[in-house]
């Protein structure tokens, strides 16, 4: 199982107008957030395996208080929206793969908003910024559902009646020319991926969407990781989504069954719900299941939110098996990060710890009535080795404690400690029971939660680290400039750690005799870092940087036509915080 961060939020001025991820208020009309998750990475990676992005290409609004990029203008423009620009994005990447924590990109593929030619038409300047030749351009015949012909007819969406009209709706199997959306879809996952380097992706509104053109996107590209807004919340709709032809297990799904049956136990005050009809998707399938307690959806949504006792939905959310847990970055982060935040940092570090170290192996529900739910873990972790197994105990009732004895995976007079700090520490009996006491939910704080294991446990968990590879396409309709018989610096910089190997690969078809020659060197004292050539007796010469911060990236070319030359160069380092 993996632990997530949803890095983004919604939330709402004093007026009522919903807000994306509130400005500093040293800057207020500064979009921050890549910047932020850069200077964070340490403190994500000691808790998070997985940092979820909002959806990161031009959206209509820009970078307007209320736009969260839901409603895409431009897939292949990746600046000038309300989180940054594409080097603060690349670098944030880096950052956060340099401590352990992999990024997810949030993929809209379902609409488009801001047609800028007619009604169905968008149109984009290319790489130079001037001439109307970027890449992704549509007609009518992309979008479906519309009053003005020649758009196409609906396409055969998994839920018809769910399929809510936003923007211009693409049309993936109806469309004409016959795969062009899709077709495009794929072009531009494929690029995204190799700009930024994210390893998965959240796929949007999978519920309107054409589910074999979703397999065939995901498919082509086989090495990311997918899970998909099926926004439903019968599990058997999820698992027949997720495991029928076309999907056949491709993608997880976000587990919405869990999400309601939390929001009925916290809201209610009432333990029982967690157990009621079905538990989540987990139950079922947790091998597809993506676990959350609230999302920028749910939370803003009338009869959605879990308004009460956070702390223990993240309790028990993070006691089950599935896939991929997610903690929503407004439940994280304080008050002081985001104004309006809840500020449950504290509480879900040490959750996350707690789930790292012992939350593997079978899930069996101990106790359960309309006060107290305690489930556990057995601890048998298979290949991947034991744990000793975990009890979790919840207490929704506010004015008194529970004293309780069921069973444990442990066995008997095993010495378990509390990692929440809650209690003290105990022994099973003979039979491999165990009593505690509960403590009250006093003042609704949702923090009346035990968490045995083993004890003697108090190591962090193993840190991680990974390279990042990011790619940058000279191409006159995409966003970097082809490559001229001068040298050019490349619109976005590194950020590296000190001492950070550095190595460069070229791919271009050049004429004969010609070269191509790319450099990567300090910005702060223009010494060279490394270099990669192909023609003209190609060499790599791979450095490590001598300071850490950013790194200017240059193409030159010697013996080009006037046209220029299209390349493809890879940039592989390690990133840095700050």
């Amino acid at each position: 199982m993996a632990i997530g961060l949803i890095a983004w939020g919604r939330f709402f001025d004093r007026a009522g107008n919903k807000v994306t991820v509130p400005a500093p208020p040293t800057d207020p009309g500064k979009p921050w957030l890549w910047d932020f998750l850069r200077g964070v990475a340490p403190m994500l990676g000691a808790s998070f395996d997985i940092v979820q992005l909002p959806p990161w290409s031009l959206a209509q609004g820009g970078t307007a208080p209320g736009c969260d990029g839901y409603g895409v203008f431009q897939r292949r423009n990746l600046n000038g929206t309300r989180y940054g620009s594409l080097e603060s994005l690349m670098s944030a990447v880096a950052a956060l793969n340099t401590h352990g924590c992999q990024t997810y990109a949030d993929l809209v593929l379902h609409q488009m908003s801001g047609e800028n030619g007619g009604p169905g038409i968008f149109r984009y300047p290319g790489a130079d910024g001037v001439t109307i030749n970027g890449r992704g351009q549509t007609t009518p015949g992309w979008f479906r559902g519309g009053p003005v012909p020649p758009f196409c007819r609906e396409d055969d969406v998994p839920v018809p009646i769910d399929d809510n009209p936003f923007g211009r709706e693409l049309s993936y199997q109806n469309c004409h020319p016959a795969g062009v959306t899709e077709g495009d879809a794929i072009d531009y996952l494929k690029w995204s991926q190799a700009r930024t380097g994210a390893v998965g992706f959240r796929f949007d509104d999978t519920k309107g969407t054409y589910a074999p053109a979703v397999r065939r996107i995901m498919n082509a590209l086989p090495e990311a990781t997918f899970y998909s807004e099926f926004f439903d919340g019968n599990p058997a709709n999820l698992n027949g989504w997720a495991t029928s032809p076309p999907m056949n297990g491709r993608s997880a799904v976000e587990d919405f069954t869990l999400h309601f049956r939390i929001q009925a136990a916290c809201n209610d005050f009432d333990a029982t719900q967690l157990v009621a009809g079905s538990a989540g998707y987990w139950q079922m399938n947790p091998g597809l299941a993506v676990g959350f307690v609230d999302n920028p959806d749910t939370d803003t949504s009338a009869g959605q939110q879990v308004v009460s006792n956070k702390g223990l939905a993240y309790a028990y959310m993070l006691s089950l098996p599935m896939r991929l847990a997610l903690v929503y970055g407004k439940d994280y982060f304080s008050n002081g990060v985001w104004p309006g935040a809840y500020g449950l940092k504290p509480l879900i570090d040490n959750l996350c710890w707690i789930n790292r170290m012992f939350a593997i192996g079978n899930y069996v529900v101990r106790w359960v009535d309309r006060d107290v739910h305690v489930g556990s873990r057995d601890g048998d972790g298979g290949q991947i080795g034991q744990s000793g197994g975990l009890l979790t105990a919840l207490n929704f009732n506010t004015l008194t404690p529970r004293t309780i004895t069921c069973g444990t995976p442990f066995g008997p007079n095993r010495h378990l400690h509390d990692y929440t700090g809650h209690h003290g520490d105990i022994f099973t009996d003979s039979n491999g029971n165990a009593t505690f006491t509960i403590p009250s939910n006093a003042f609704s704080r949702g923090e009346s939660f035990l968490c045995f294991a083993p004890a003697g446990v108090n190591h962090p968990f193993p840190s991680r680290t990974f390279p990042t590879t990011q790619r940058y396409f000279g191409a006159a309709d995409l966003d970097v400039r082809p490559a001229v018989n001068s040298e050019q610096f490349l619109p976005q910089r590194l950020h590296c750690t000190k001492g950070s190997e550095v190595s460069l690969r070229i791919k271009a078809q050049i004429p004969i005799g010609a070269s191509l020659m790319a450099t990567v060197r300090s910005a702060a004292s223009g010494d060279t870092v490394s270099t990669a050539r192909v023609g003209g007796g190609a060499n790599n010469h791979i450095g490590r940087t001598k300071q850490a911060g950013w790194h200017t990236v240059s193409i030159e070319g010697s013996g080009l036509t006037d046209a220029g030359q299209s390349f493809e160069l890879e940039v592989t380092y390690m990133g840095v915080e700050g």
